[in-house]
Formats: C-alpha cells, sequence, structure tokens
C-alpha cells in the first residue's frame, strides 16, 4: 500500500529538526536522471499505450512533456520534496533489502517516521500518484489527471537510475564523485539522438507500489556494472574530456539504454493501470 494522499505541490516543510538536518545533508540537484532524460522516457511511454488509450496521451505529449519535470521546480522551492526523488537501499541491509518492509505504514512502524522520511520516499510516491491518477480518471478531472500522469512518469523514470536508490548516489563512497552526472544526465545529453530505445508493450501492474520497489532494487542491481565502466573510462583520460564521454558511453550505453526503455515501458504500465482501475471511463477528445 502506498502513503495517504499528500500532494508535494502545497506541502508545507517540515519543521521537524531531524528531517531539517537530514535536507542538510543532502547536494543539492540530487535527482538523476536529467530533464532530457525524462523527456526521452516521457516520449517513448505514449507509444506502449493500446490504441484506445494512446490518443489522449498523444493528444496531451507536449503536455507531458513540458510539466513531467515539475517536481524538480517544486524540490527548488521545497528541498522536503526531494525525498520523494530517491530511496537509499543500502541504509536497510543487504540486497534485496528484505529487511524493509513494502508498506509505508509497516515501514514507519519499524523504523520510525524521521528516518523512513529522510532515506527516501521514492516507491511509495509512485503508489500515492497512482491512486491519485486513478481517481482523476475515475472522477473525469482530466485537466488534474494530466498532470498526475506527468508527475508520475518522473517518479517512475527515477526509480530506473541506479544512483536513485543507492547511499553512494553520486560516487562519493567509490571516489568517482558526480558519475550520477555524467551517467543519468551527460550521456543523455550527448547521445540520447542515437538511443536504440525498445520499451515494451505496456501492461497492467496488479501492485504499484510494490512494482516500484521492484523496479528501484532492478536499478541497484547495475550500480557495479556503472561504476567499472566509469573507472576503466576514466583510467584512459585525465580529465573527464570528450574522449573520456565516448569510452564511458561505449561501456554503459547498454545499460543506459535498457534502464530508460524499462522506465518508458512502466510509466505506460502505470497510465494504464490507472486508467483500468478506473473502470476504463471515456476519453476526452
Amino acid at each position: 500500500m502506498g502513503r495517504m494522499f499528500l500532494n508535494p505541490f502545497r506541502r508545507c516543510l517540515n519543521a521537524g529538526l531531524a528531517i531539517t538536518m537530514s535536507l542538510a545533508l543532502l547536494p543539492t540537484g540530487a535527482a538523476a536522471w536529467g530533464g532530457n532524460g525524462q523527456r526521452v522516457v516521457v516520449n517513448q511511454a505514449i507509444d506502449t499505450l493500446p490504441a484506445d488509450l494512446r490518443s489522449f496521451f498523444e493528444n496531451n505529449r507536449s503536455f507531458l512533456v513540458q510539466h513531467v519535470t515539475d517536481p524538480l521546480d517544486a524540490e527548488a522551492k521545497n528541498p522536503a520534496e526531494r525525498h520523494n526523488h530517491f530511496i537509499r537501499l543500502d541504509k536497510y541491509g543487504r540486497f534485496p533489502f528484505e529487511a524493509l518492509p513494502r508498506s509505508y505504514k509497516a515501514a514507519v512502524s519499524k523504523y520510525g517516521k524521521s528516518k523512513i522520511d529522510s532515506t527516501g520516499l521514492l516507491p511509495w510516491e509512485i503508489g500515492v500518484y497512482s491512486q491519485k491518477l486513478t481517481e482523476a480518471m475515475k472522477l473525469g478531472h482530466w485537466d488534474e489527471a494530466r498532470l498526475d500522469a506527468a508527475v508520475i512518469a518522473f517518479y517512475v523514470a527515477e526509480a530506473h537510475d541506479p544512483f536513485n536508490c543507492t547511499e553512494n548516489f553520486d560516487g562519493h563512497l567509490t571516489n568517482q564523485t558526480g558519475i550520477n552526472e555524467r551517467f543519468g544526465t551527460n550521456l543523455i545529453d550527448r547521445f540520447s539522438s542515437f538511443f536504440p530505445m525498445r520499451p515494451n508493450d505496456a501492461s497492467f501492474i496488479s501492485d504499484p507500489t510494490e512494482h516500484g520497489f521492484d523496479a528501484c532494487l532492478n536499478a541497484h542491481s547495475w550500480l557495479e556494472v556503472i561504476q567499472l565502466a566509469d573507472r576503466n573510462a576514466r583510467s584512459e583520460s585525465k580529465s573527464y574530456n570528450d574522449e573520456y564521454f565516448d569510452r564511458f558511453y561505449n561501456l554503459s550505453a547498454g545499460t543506459l539504454i535498457r534502464q530508460l526503455s524499462d522506465a518508458a515501458t512502466d510509466v505506460g504500465s502505470y497510465w494504464l493501470t490507472a486508467w483500468t482501475n478506473a473502470g476504463k471511463p471515456s476519453l476526452p477528445h
């Protein structure tokens, strides 16, 4: 189960001392995929949908592309929003981190709200927005549904970036500071026009929160592959120049494109799931 409905764009900054201290320790701009990565995922996600649903999202493609990064704007205004963009799975033992309950209520009961909030809420936020999108569609609130669809796309895409799922979010623990930006922003900005993206058709998700956890676990499993690629690319260059990025891309492109493709598949699947759970209402033209 996800958390209770809380719209991050209307939240007040939590004044609790523990949360305030944890915010201060987080790096500025900790979000993983850059804006171009988010737009790549949204554009590809629309094409995963069945024809009877695709037309609504196709008609709103420009809106979705424009608003998929709204959570980044919200974070700039309210640092508490940052906690919705990641989950530090390493804080809960060893892979697959079974000590952490997938239910938010059970997780808070076990670890306390302060720790759960400070180590990140990403998969639970996916569950929240899956329910919000479902309710908006069920009620025929299509302007709200468009925005919820863009926001859940952001969070689902973030769950597929390995550096959103680890304590080593920027490479500081492996002497690779900035690897998250080099992998999730620089490579996309440089090479995305060449990506052979191949997302699968969207499919129904039985448990949106659990599926969000699965995405984070899968992303986490690719960390060592990316870190090794970065080290090997850097070994032949004294700076992060064009030659470094060419080598880094050659060594990590398979992982990067796979994660972006899987993110697009999942975004489409969350949209399809919300519409299905809403009773497949008639869509506006």
